[in-house]
């Protein structure tokens, strides 16, 4: 038979295995009190007892058997809570209130016992109650039994043990109840989760999971994942802007890739062509398309990481020297002037290639919107607060401010700048090493106009400290 599906949550399993370790427990409190309890009440007993032999003794001491035989006959008519039986040296009754002793007579030694009490009520029925009693031999040979009646005690136990197991047998169905209400609130929150993860399945992006706002672990495990989700929104609208603005981008190079193929082939057939030129043209831009398409993938690979995953530390200001080399010589080609200002030691940690890819990205930016007689410098230094900050200053046209925000998303190109080869992906970059090393790009204006060129352009690469 199958259990209800609210019976089978893991909050009612664990109520029913709270409840099972409870029960166990007052099983052993309850045996423990009554034990203890019962104990004490024979302990009791035995003490008066004690007192009522001290008692009988002396008068024995005082008159012998005589002295206390009238003695016990006093006693048992009183209404002192004991009863006795004095017995010769052969165990026959002599005097007292039972009929034989509970204790075996050939034991010479005191011993005690419990035993069972019968008398009758006012109503004349026959009652049976529980006694504890003690049984010496006397110095002359004589028996002597003395027993007090302890149902009166044990009845008290009996009544505490049993309102402890009322109260017990109460809590567990309450707790099956609490159980009950515990675990539907809790299929509540988990179905919202459910829920939202079936939704995003079946491919909304833009469901989340209801945050209560009572600040528990629910509400924290909701807001862990709607920022989960939140990141892979981010990331499933950036693949899909990517594979649009690829389309979008590379329609015209390989468009133009075919017609220059195409009008080769038609050129080499009538002999009015260099095959050799138009296959070394074919093969600049099959590379434009492949450099297009690793930028992506590298980028894409950044985002999905979100971090650097084997992180190693290394010289930043050794790093940025060995790339600047590369673009000082593309600067004199062009006949720009080319500085550096590269401060010893500066260590981070991160991924040394994509460090330098990001740097030469931002050298070769810089150099390629710099017009001839500009100047490109390189810096790297350490902030007043601690950071390690490459930056790379130039004299080209700048970007306005109101579009430093969007020229850091994929495959965006300026109007300035659609004459010039690209892809619109090398800031892109630079911006996914920056945040995966746990950095900022940060782009401000240059040094201004100057002898009618300008207002540049100052990018910083931002990095913490190793």
């Amino acid at each position: 038979m199958r259990l209800p599906a609210l019976a089978r949550t893991t909050p009612f399993r664990l109520t029913l295995i709270f409840l099972s370790l409870f029960a166990t427990v007052a099983a052993i409190f309850l045996a423990y009190i009554y034990i203890a309890t019962a104990g004490e009440v024979t302990r009791q007993a035995d003490r008066e007892i004690g007192r009522e032999f001290d008692s009988l003794q002396a008068v024995y001491a005082r008159g012998g058997i005589t002295a206390l035989n009238q003695e016990v006959i006093q006693r048992s008519v009183g209404d002192r809570p004991f009863v006795y039986l004095l017995m010769d040296a052969h165990a026959k009754p002599v005097t007292g209130t039972l009929a034989r002793t509970p204790v075996d007579p050939a034991l010479k030694a005191p011993a005690e016992t419990g035993f069972r009490i019968t008398d009758t009520d006012p109503d004349g029925a026959v009652v049976h109650t529980q006694g504890w009693g003690r049984q010496i031999r006397l110095p002359s040979g004589e028996l002597l039994f003395v027993g007090a009646d302890i149902s009166e005690g044990r009845a008290a136990v009996i009544r505490i043990v049993r309102a402890i197991e009322g109260a017990a047998v109460l809590v567990i169905p309450l707790g099956l109840v609490v159980g009950l209400v515990v675990s539907r609130n809790v299929s509540r929150s988990l179905a919202e989760v459910n829920k939202a993860v079936a939704a995003v399945e079946g491919g909304d992006l833009h469901a989340r999971i209801p945050v209560r706002g009572v600040r528990d672990e629910y509400d924290e495990l909701a807001l862990r994942l709607n920022g989960m989700l939140d990141r892979l929104e981010r990331l499933m609208g950036g693949l899909r802007h990517a594979g649009d603005a690829i389309a979008h981008d590379l329609r015209s190079p390989l468009t133009r890739l075919r017609a220059r193929l195409e009008v080769a082939l038609m050129e080499v057939e009538a002999g009015h062509a260099d095959p050799r030129a138009a296959l070394v043209q074919a093969l600049e831009d099959s590379d434009a398309v492949l450099r297009t398409f690793s930028a992506v993938l590298a980028i894409t690979r950044l985002e999905a990481a979100g971090r650097i995953v084997e992180p190693k530390p290394f010289d930043v200001s050794e790093l940025a020297g060995g790339v600047a080399e590369l673009y000082e010589v593309l600067c004199e080609e062009k006949g720009q002037d080319f500085g550096m200002e590269l401060a010893p030691g500066l260590m981070i940690k991160g991924d040394r290639d994509f460090v330098a890819q990001a740097l030469a990205n931002l050298l070769d930016n810089a150099v390629k919107y710099t017009p001839g007689g500009g100047a490109v410098m390189l810096r790297a230094r350490r902030r007043g607060s601690g950071e390690i900050e490459i930056t790379v200053t130039d004299t080209g046209p700048g970007i306005p401010e109101e579009d430093r925000d969007r020229v850091l998303e994929r495959f965006v190109r300026l109007e300035q700048s659609r004459s010039a080869p690209g892809s619109g992906l090398g800031l892109s970059l630079v911006a996914a090493v920056a945040t995966a090393h746990g950095g900022r790009l940060e782009l401000d204006e240059g040094p201004g106009m100057v002898d009618g060129k300008g207002p540049g352009l100052r990018t910083a690469l931002v990095f913490p400290p190793a």
